[in-house]
Formats: structure tokens, C-alpha cells, sequence
């Protein structure tokens, strides 16, 4: 019905399609598995991609940027401090807690402390003590040396709570800072 010769070029056609096509999905493969995926900070700059000298710091990777997670550091500064840990820091059990809050972050002394980790399970819960005295409106030191229980996962939370007596909502605060494990 068909040629020798037509037959051989709709066979020499079909290997050639054949070898494009397995040539095609090999591509692919190969260049996915390489291709960072890039969808934090972190992963960013891991990565190799160029990190901008700001605060906080940027990573630019494809035309977007992600900028590193430092809580609400930034927003609180005028009533607490926090100089260790730093935002983002890793933390083994103990670690040194130091910075400074404002008179009334504290109430008798002290404000409560919480660490969890990022399923959202408490790993630590106790008072943090000012190292001064907290009955003025004026940044109060504190620190102290704290042991958690052992986390379930790599990335967490430290919460620095404004000391709240009163228990009313309006008057809750809070000092977030991302740490990981």
C-alpha cells in the first residue's frame, strides 16, 4: 500500500518524534529538579540570591522580595526590647533572655514569658524578672536563663506578654519574636 521508501520516512519520522519527545521530558526533569523553590526568606537566600543591607533584611530573587520574619520587633520598640534572642535566632535549652520593657510592661516585678513552637504547643510558660526597679515609666533591664521542653518542630514563638491584671482584652500586649530550634 505504502512505498518503501514512504514507509521508511514515516518510520525515520516517528523515531525522530520519539527521540524529541524523550529528549523533551529528560529537559524537563532535569531543570525542575534543580530549580530552587523559593517561597520564604530563608529559602531565598539559601538559594544564593543577593540580601539587601536593611532592617529587616530583604532577599530579592525573580522580581519579588521576601523580607526576613522579625515579629513585631519594630512596633514595640517604644515599650519593650528584646537583645537576645534576636529575631529568627536559633535557641537550645536553656537559653538567655535579655532586654528591656518599659515600667509598666511589668506588674510586681515581672511579665509572663511563652515559648511554642510553630504546631502551636507551649514548650515554656513562666514570669520573665526586671532586674531594677519597675515602678517607673522608664525601660527596666531584665533576663533570666530559661529550659523548654523539646520541641516537635524546627521554627517557634517567643512571647514577651504585657503583664495584665486586670484580665480586660483591651489592655493585652505583646512582644512576638520568631526564634527556631
Amino acid at each position: 500500500m505504502f512505498s518503501q521508501s514512504a514507509e521508511k520516512k514515516a518510520r525515520a519520522f516517528l523515531f525522530f518524534s520519539l527521540f524529541l519527545l524523550v529528549l523533551g521530558i529528560s529537559l524537563l526533569v532535569t531543570f525542575t529538579k534543580h530549580i530552587p523553590l523559593i517561597t520564604d526568606f530563608d529559602s531565598c537566600v539559601s538559594a544564593g540570591n543577593p540580601v539587601l543591607e536593611s532592617y529587616p533584611e530583604q532577599c530579592r530573587f525573580s522580581g519579588k522580595t521576601f523580607v526576613r520574619d522579625i515579629g513585631n520587633k519594630l512596633q514595640k520598640a517604644d515599650l519593650i526590647r528584646i537583645s537576645s534572642p534576636s529575631p529568627g535566632g536559633k535557641i537550645t535549652s536553656p537559653f538567655t533572655l535579655e532586654g528591656e520593657a518599659c515600667g509598666n510592661w511589668y506588674f510586681e516585678a515581672s511579665f509572663p514569658l511563652e515559648l511554642r513552637d510553630s504546631k502551636g504547643n507551649v514548650l515554656l510558660q513562666t514570669p520573665v524578672q526586671a532586674r531594677g526597679e519597675w515602678m517607673t515609666e522608664e525601660f527596666v533591664p531584665f533576663s533570666g536563663t530559661f529550659e523548654f521542653l523539646a520541641p516537635q518542630t524546627k521554627m517557634g514563638t517567643l512571647l514577651l506578654k504585657k503583664d495584665n491584671p486586670s484580665g480586660l482584652l483591651e489592655h493585652d500586649d505583646a512582644l512576638i519574636i520568631p526564634v527556631s530550634f
